[in-house]
């Protein structure tokens, strides 16, 4: 878990904020920085071979895992995040990691207040337009 910000002591006779301590947990991160990436353009889905068939399972009873495929790495005041999608073929991949990158620190950075170090991006497939239809008709023989 994460201590995002420092108590700070409420001073006698001012209007400051009570003392108290924020903890935001290290899944919470992982979750805004997968909803954010999942958003960009030319991404198909987040996460490798095994995270995507362990999410299916999870979309199908119902407890999806939006932080899939997503690890961080958080200290008291900064977070490095690594993210692994399969991307949507013919998008450039560059301008798909570049706009993963962005979502990511905007998101973290204004949801939940911390600084972002690093976006490691790494595209672990291609996706390509009807192949589902194809290994859905396969099963169904």
């Amino acid at each position: 878990m994460t201590n995002v910000s420092p108590s700070t002591p409420a001073r006698a006779g001012s209007a400051a904020v009570p003392a108290g301590a924020t903890v935001i947990a290290d899944s919470v991160v992982a979750t805004i920085a997968g909803i954010a990436a999942q958003s960009v353009p030319g991404v198909y889905g987040i996460g490798g071979g095994v995270a995507r068939a362990v999410g299916a399972i999870r979309d199908a009873i119902g407890q999806t895992d939006r932080g899939q495929g997503v690890k961080v790495e958080v200290g008291e005041r900064q977070v490095a995040v690594d993210v692994t999608l399969v991307a949507e073929y013919p998008m450039p991949l560059q301008q798909i990691a570049e706009g993963v990158r962005t979502a990511v620190y905007s998101a973290i950075e204004t949801i939940v207040g911390m600084e972002v170090v690093e976006v490691a991006v790494t595209i672990s497939n291609v996706h390509v337009p009807g192949d589902e239809d194809d290994e859905a008709d396969a099963a169904a023989a």
